[in-house]
């Protein structure tokens, strides 16, 4: 991935909190990529490499419990 400045910009990927996860899914039912999943009542990223990092589940995240981080 390269900025508009020709840098290299860093690819970010969801990070949840477990502690604040209620695992309603929503999460896991927006991504379009599906890279995540619930595993143990909790969302999980699973399959890192299909994540596109755009952050669609953030932004649905009823309790705020997922950010997105820099790899």
């Amino acid at each position: 991935m390269f900025s508009e400045g020709g840098g290299k910009e860093m690819a970010k990927k969801p990070k949840i909190d477990e502690d604040l996860c209620t695992g309603c899914g929503v999460c896991v039912e927006e991504c379009p990529n599906k890279a995540l999943e619930l595993v143990e009542e909790k969302a999980k990223l699973t399959h890192a490499d299909l994540c596109d990092g755009k952050g669609e589940c953030v932004e649905v995240c009823p309790v705020e419990c997922i950010t997105m981080v820099e790899e």
